[in-house]
């Protein structure tokens, strides 16, 4: 048991490091959002935010409780995705290629939102189901955005295939995967959580003005796409599973 807990030790500790980076980046982005006022904790306070009143009035009680749920679920989803990516290129199943890094990111963040459609819908009452379809265009119009939108999303989860691969293939040319994967959580992680408070500025307030939001999402793809293709020249072809380490088999 010893023996099995000091093997295991390095992949769960730099699990538990790779956590950390990402709650250390998200307390960050929300004390600059709360402190620019992008995003308002005491919403009650605040006027002009139709977003956040619509979301904080519904998420209540066992609602928000389910809501965390569903939230989770597509979260985890998307992560795995992209950690199931890396580790089938690192066995041999496939080349990592951008392209099939963007379409199966592009799967995975559809079957996420889907996801948490289904719990969503599950929490709300008819009336307030009801309220909101008054409110949305016809069904086929929001199934084409939400392919639309996943992917977009996709080459978010393309770009984080990508990374793990390349943090794969410096692993091979002898640096270690560890560091890499921390590293990369913490670069690539700034960058998308500073596009995350720059786009939700946009979107949330009274009066959405459609060049910057537009802008901003231009700005969220463009990055996505020069981690998608700059992690790709990091990758080197996949060698046989027996020669890699036990770790990545």
């Amino acid at each position: 048991m010893r023996a099995d807990m000091k093997s295991m030790a390095r992949p769960f500790l730099t699990l538990y490091a790779i956590a950390l980076v990402i709650a250390l980046l998200g307390r960050i982005g929300l004390t600059v959002a709360g402190g620019t006022g992008v995003l308002a904790f005491d919403y009650i306070s605040v006027s002009g935010v139709p977003i956040l009143d619509v979301i904080c009035s519904i998420l209540t009680g066992s609602a928000f409780v389910a809501f965390l749920f569903a939230a989770g679920l597509a979260l985890c989803v998307s992560t795995a995705g992209a950690v199931l990516y890396g580790a089938l290129v690192a066995r041999g199943d496939g080349q990592a290629r951008p392209g099939t890094a963007f379409l199966w990111g592009w799967a995975t963040a559809l079957v996420a939102l889907v996801c948490l459609v289904v719990v969503v819908l599950g929490i709300l009452s008819a009336v307030q189901v009801g309220s909101m379809s008054s409110k949305l265009p016809g069904l086929p119009v929001i199934i084409v955005g939400v392919i639309g939108f996943a992917a977009f999303l996709g080459t978010l989860l393309g770009a984080a295939s990508m990374v793990v691969c390349a943090c794969v293939a410096r692993f091979r040319a002898g640096r270690s995967l560890e560091v890499s994967l921390i590293v990369a959580t913490a670069v690539c992680g700034l960058a998308v959580m500073v596009l995350t408070i720059g786009t939700f500025s946009a979107l949330n307030v009274a009066s959405v003005s459609l060049p910057v939001l537009g802008g901003w999402f231009a700005a969220d793809l463009a990055v996505n796409l020069v981690m998608l293709f700059g992690a790709k020249a990091y990758v080197s072809k996949p060698a046989p599973c027996a020669e890699l380490s036990p770790q990545i088999c």
